[in-house]
């Protein structure tokens, strides 16, 4: 009678998770945790919504499993691209970014050919009558720590809006 003894499931591509998760880099420094939002990440695992390493590290765990992961670049965020820059014209940004941006700072941007997808772009310089930026991912070139917790695994039946989706393609 120990249900104990019953096989528990364990995570597979398709599988829509629960976790709680924190990011750390090598020296221990966070950089990111769903702990900190009190908020849970849920994913459908296999579907390119994670980086490489995380999603893999999510199969074959099961619910109540603590994981930690050591992710290198090619994995993670890709490496760092040196020639990945952008100058572009002050002009073309609304006043409220050409009055507040600052080197360092993070900007979404986006491609004519695919608006819905923005992309992480770091201010490097600001010029007379341009702004550079460092189109690289932020976390692009570092190694990555995480320590995942499975909290759920959602219901694996597959719904008529994916397949429908599936059949557009």
């Amino acid at each position: 009678m120990n249900k104990k003894t019953t096989r528990a499931k364990l995570v597979k591509n398709g599988n829509t998770v629960n976790i709680h998760y924190v990011g750390t880099f090598n020296d221990g420094k966070q950089f990111d945790s769903s702990h900190s939002r009190n908020e849970t990440l849920s994913v459908t695992v296999g579907q390119g919504n994670l980086i490489k390493g995380f999603d893999r590290a999510l199969i074959g765990m099961k619910v109540g499993e603590t994981k930690k992961v050591h992710i290198k670049p090619a994995e993670g965020y890709g490496e760092y691209n040196p020639k990945a820059k952008a100058e572009l014209p002050k002009d073309m940004f609304p006043d409220e970014v050409q009055n507040n941006l600052k080197v360092g700072m993070v900007l979404p941007l986006v491609l004519k050919q695919d608006p819905s997808q923005p992309f992480p772009a770091t201010t490097e310089a600001i010029k007379e009558e341009t702004y550079v930026f460092d189109l690289n991912h932020p976390l692009a070139g570092k190694e990555l720590n995480f320590e995942i917790e499975l909290l759920a695994i959602e219901s694996t039946k597959s719904t008529k809006a994916s397949k429908a989706k599936k059949g557009t393609e």
